[in-house]
């Protein structure tokens, strides 16, 4: 019994391969791995219908055909999710789809965002994420102590005008 493309524990037949033909995904993570997966298999038809409907207009089949075919697929890692439970109706989902393409590796690092609409999960849209934001942290005061360690404040070290 070996492990689902997505990366679960549970083999195909039982994690995926439901939501692939026509299960309903119970979470928007339950239906990115599937997305996944119905990459690693080639299943398009799949990748068309779990597209929210006015998103459909740009989804180009043959690219994506051509895409799976030609691709090594090596994992995916889910980074985070937010919402996306099965009493909610939008959720996002960070994950990372690792792939070999003509001879290179490839990370796609994404935040997926999902709806449902009748019930039903579907994927919307994704921003390409190329690592986590830089947060900053508080602005130091003239008098405080200079970070850089030298037990000086900042205004007589530092933050001397040049």
């Amino acid at each position: 019994m070996s492990k689902c493309h997505c990366g679960n524990d549970l083999p195909f037949k039982q994690c995926c391969q439901p939501i692939i033909a026509g299960q309903p995904a119970p979470t928007a993570e339950a239906l990115m791995r599937a997305r996944y997966s119905a990459y690693v298999v080639g299943d398009i038809d799949f990748l068309t219908t779990s597209l929210a409907p006015e998103e459909r207009h740009d989804f180009e089949p043959e690219q994506a055909k051509a895409w799976s075919e030609n691709s090594k697929w090596i994992g995916l890692t889910i980074h985070a999710v937010k919402g996306g439970g099965p009493d909610d109706q939008v959720g996002l989902v960070d994950f990372t789809a690792s792939y070999e393409y003509q001879g290179a590796r490839q990370d796609h690092r994404e935040l997926a965002s999902f709806k449902r609409i009748d019930g039903v999960w579907h994927y919307t849209d994704g921003r390409m994420r190329t690592h986590d934001p830089i947060t900053r942290g508080p602005k130091t005061g003239r008098n405080d102590p200079c970070p850089c360690g030298s037990g000086k404040k900042f205004k007589k070290c530092c933050g001397k005008a040049q």
